[in-house]
């Protein structure tokens, strides 16, 4: 995934903020891992503070005030205008001291773009593992490689308890995106809270792609009636920078996919993917000279991609065109919509793919789940 500063798609690690629960009720042998999921995530709360202590601390930088006090607006907006769940998250915020919330070790073999997947109870099977500590997902990274697999570690700015931690004080704001500019920040807000509304076991993209289309219908509809035109300015610039990224990526996963699929091709398999990687890069500096004036914002991501990284973009942004249509077909309205994607999920993954296939074409395999 891109840098977090740049967060092209919205990302969470359910299975940390589980963990609390996962230690009282899991005979797995696997316990150090709930363990430092329910340590990591007892510190974070204890680290957070309610944004008024903030407000009222003559030591909090004058810059950090302003954006608690543009999210404190957002969470409203949030429940207002999103109807999405007014509860005690994101009414408290803490400072980390370190740039992301957790990191996540995401794998997917050589030629397949099926991520590997790891089975909790409560949030089911996902296609990452999240870690608080950086080193333990790149140890794990490093025996998926061993293992003969394609893996990789991205940090994660924010992740969703989907409301379970709610009673404990609720999901807080974080350093490590509190300074995202509005529209990014209006993003990441509305994607958490939509995981609080929805949320599937076993079916990674339904999930992030409905939590995906929130965040950018919400972000959408806040820019257009609160945000000063110097912020949708900036969002504007920011977001066609993604959103062409986004293009190219999903270009090359479909040309990827045809090269796996395609066992009796005589090119050597190796030396098609090879091509297709390639181009990806070429098409990408490309982009870099003669739309974005330089922009260098993705280029970690670029240097390190692979089969997992565009498994997991499958996941965040495969059905996103069917509940932007699901959107659009309950009239916009909020409330019905949400109704309709419960619906959806009350059926079988089967039911779910083809209703949400009617309504727009898949853009990519369900890769996550």
């Amino acid at each position: 995934m891109p840098h977090p500063s740049i967060r092209t798609w919205a990302t969470t690690a359910r299975a940390a903020g589980a963990s609390l629960v996962l230690l009282c009720v899991s005979g797995c042998a696997d316990m150090s891992y709930y363990w430092q999921s329910a340590r990591g995530h007892l510190q974070l709360m204890h680290a957070a503070r309610p944004i008024q202590d903030w407000l009222d601390d003559a030591k909090a930088p004058p810059e950090l005030k302003r954006q608690l006090e543009l999210a404190r607006r957002l969470r409203a907006f949030a429940v207002d205008a999103l109807h999405l769940p007014d509860n005690a998250s994101y009414h408290r915020y803490a400072d980390l001291g370190r740039r992301a919330a957790v990191w996540n070790a995401i794998a997917a073999p050589p030629y397949s773009l099926k991520l590997k997947t790891w089975c909790f109870p409560f949030t089911g099977c996902i296609g990452y593992r999240g870690y608080f500590d950086e080193r333990e997902a790149q140890a794990l990274a490093a025996q998926l490689r061993s293992d003969g697999l394609e893996a990789s570690v991205y940090g994660v700015p924010a992740y969703s308890t989907l409301g379970w931690m709610n009673w404990l004080g609720g999901d807080p704001l974080l350093n490590t995106f509190i300074q995202y500019p509005e529209g990014e920040l209006a993003r990441m807000l509305f994607h958490e809270l939509a995981h609080q509304m929805v949320y599937v076991q076993d079916d990674t993209q339904f999930n992030e792609s409905f939590a995906t289309a929130v965040e950018r219908l919400g972000s959408a509809q806040w820019l257009a009636t609160h945000a000063s035109e110097a912020a949708r300015v900036e969002y504007a610039r920011f977001d066609s920078r993604r959103r062409e990224f986004r293009a190219l990526m999903l270009a090359t996963r479909k040309q990827l996919e045809a090269v796996y699929a395609d066992g009796a091709n005589a090119q050597p398999m190796a030396e098609r993917k090879a091509q297709v990687m390639e181009a990806f890069r070429t098409d990408y500096a490309l982009l870099k000279r003669e739309r974005w004036q330089g922009f260098a914002g993705y280029d970690a991501y670029v240097e390190r991609v692979n089969n997992a990284s565009f498994g997991v973009q499958a996941a965040y942004d495969g059905l996103v065109p069917a509940f932007e249509a699901l959107f659009e077909r309950e009239g916009r309205d909020w409330p019905r919509f949400y109704a309709a994607v419960r619906s959806l999920a009350a059926r079988s993954k089967a039911e779910r793919d083809l209703a949400l296939g009617l309504l727009a074409p898949l853009s990519g395999p369900a890769a996550g789940t």
